[in-house]
Parts: C-alpha cells; sequence; structure tokens
C-alpha cells in the first residue's frame, strides 16, 4: 500500500489539513506506516495512548480517552473529546486505521462534509473489523488490506506491512 498511495491519490489535491486517527498499539504502528503518503500536508494526529507520538517525533497531537462497544460513556467522552480537536483543527481529510477513537472522527469528518478514509488493520484477514464495517456507511474511502476482501465498497490497494 505504500508504494501505490502518495499524497495525491490518497488525501486529493487540494487537502491541505490531515486529521489522523489511530488507537494504540497496532493501530498507531500503521497509522505510521501510512505516515510518508500525508506528511506533506499540515497533519494532526490523535492517538489514545500518551507517548506515543512523541516516540515517533511528532508534536501536534491530541490524546483521547480509549472506548469500545461496551463502554458507551468512554465513547460519549471520547467523542466530545473529538469534537473539541475537530473544531480547533478544523481539516480538510481525517483519515483513520481504527479502532473506535477512529471511527467516531471517522463520523465527525462526514457529519462536516469532509474527505473519509479507513484503513482497516492487517490484523483482520477473514473479514473487516466491527469498526471496518461500520465504516462503510461514512467513509469516501475504504480500505481492507487483504485483497480477498475487497468488493463494491471496499478497495485493496496492498498492505502497508
Amino acid at each position: 500500500m505504500i508504494n501505490c498511495i502518495n499524497s495525491t491519490n490518497l488525501i486529493g489535491k487540494n487537502m491541505k489539513k490531515v486529521l489522523a486517527i489511530a488507537s494504540g498499539g497496532g493501530h498507531w504502528k500503521q497509522l505510521m506506516l501510512l505516515k510518508p503518503a500525508y506528511d506533506s500536508q499540515t497533519v494532526k494526529y490523535v492517538t489514545t495512548i500518551k507517548g506515543l507520538p512523541e516516540q515517533n517525533n511528532i508534536n501536534n497531537f491530541a490524546i483521547v480517552c480509549d472506548s469500545n462497544k461496551n463502554e458507551k460513556l468512554r465513547a460519549i467522552y471520547s467523542f466530545i473529546q473529538m469534537i473539541v480537536i475537530f473544531i480547533r483543527f478544523w481539516p480538510d481529510v481525517v483519515i483513520t486505521t481504527g479502532a473506535a477513537p477512529g471511527l467516531l472522527g471517522l463520523i465527525l469528518g462526514k457529519l462536516c462534509f469532509k474527505k473519509t478514509i479507513w484503513v482497516d488493520s492487517v490484523a483482520n484477514a477473514e473479514q473487516l473489523s466491527l469498526c471496518g464495517k461500520i465504516s462503510k456507511k461514512f467513509a469516501d474511502v475504504v480500505l481492507t488490506q487483504w485483497e480477498q476482501l475487497a468488493d463494491d465498497s471496499t478497495q485493496y490497494k496492498g498492505s502497508v506491512f
């Protein structure tokens, strides 16, 4: 995926501000592997674990509360945090590798008529993640890292690894 994606064909020609969102762990690692695709833009990173951005020499970032489908109150709090970040940064594009906070940012981006991109985790070889399935309703582009999972609404462009 790294070789076939650049800022023009992933983000778009006139997109200047990118909100890049990922939970910690593998989601964050995959977002960092995609970094060259949008690094020439103004980027604000959002993650759920303190210290991750600094480990990657990133200084324009925000930390939000992590959540999942079983933690409704935490998801609401995370969404409120995302709204504040979104209003302050006002991106042209939202890109996420997941999980829940990324989906919340993607939904917010769609509600604000911004370009939205979901990149499903390489760990999901059998089917899209739950958030990946939901993202199909909100993302302008949904990417899988497994060729067998591509369909009319999910594109395969390769893997970030």
